[in-house]
């Protein structure tokens, strides 16, 4: 229908294969390498004094990341 020059749609076309399908799966993929990659890394080098607290930190950090640049995939 039109109304004043305003085209409106009934329905929102599907998504295509691509981004049902594969998105999800590589954004899932560098998700969890970032993850376990960003964690491995700092407990390598583990400063003197910091415990557990350098390798909580690393991991949140690494997750936040991914949430902020993958998170509306």
């Amino acid at each position: 229908k039109e109304a004043m020059g305003i085209d409106i749609q009934s329905k929102p076309s599907q998504p295509h294969w691509y981004e049902r399908y594969v998105q999800p799966c590589v954004a899932e993929l560098l998700g969890s390498g970032l993850f376990i990659f960003i964690g491995c890394l700092s407990v390598i080098e583990d400063a003197e004094g910091t415990g557990r607290l350098q390798p909580a930190l690393a991991h949140g950090l690494a997750l936040g990341l991914t949430i902020a640049i993958l998170g509306d995939i």
